[in-house]
């Protein structure tokens, strides 16, 4: 039986109550659930916003792809990964992932694997727009970002 994989890219804002709700409603083999939820940071008050761009129709496909693949890895019993795009001002939410197991750790991993593709390998790209009015361009991968992935078999290239 397949699980469910919720995949979403979009400009508002998402509730992840009502996402967590959607995963575990009538479920009692659920015994885990995790959620992660990415906030646009101010970066010590320099930052307006962060615009976010991605390739509609990609970026999706390539979220869902990475899932398939956790659901693999994983005895998860559902995922969740909703990405949002357009300028985000501090504070605000940016992405969520959930996944949800009998047990916590397959939870725990499932979901930091997805962030970690997401903060990788996921065709997105983001533009600081700074307080002051000037835009401090294109933000550049992290090599932290590549050597949490790495450890999953997933690179940047």
């Amino acid at each position: 039986m397949a699980i469910p994989i919720t995949v979403r890219v979009q400009a508002e804002p998402f509730d992840t109550a009502a996402e967590t709700a959607k995963l575990t409603a009538g479920r009692t083999d659920v015994g885990a659930v995790v959620t992660f939820e990415g906030l646009c940071r101010s970066e010590d008050g320099t930052l307006a916003a962060l615009e976010l761009e991605h390739y509609p129709g990609m970026a999706e496909a390539e979220i869902a792809r990475v899932a398939e693949e956790a659901s693999r890895r994983w005895p998860v019993l559902g995922l969740a990964a909703i990405h949002r795009y357009g300028k985000i001002a501090p504070g605000a939410p940016i992405v969520l992932v959930i996944a949800t197991s009998p047990h916590r750790r397959a939870a725990f991993e499932a979901a930091e694997f997805l962030m970690d593709f997401l903060k990788t390998r996921a065709p997105f790209w983001k533009k600081e727009h700074r307080r002051d009015g000037t835009e401090g361009g294109w933000v550049d991968a992290r090599e932290a970002d590549d050597a949490a992935a790495a450890r999953w078999g997933v690179t940047s290239g």
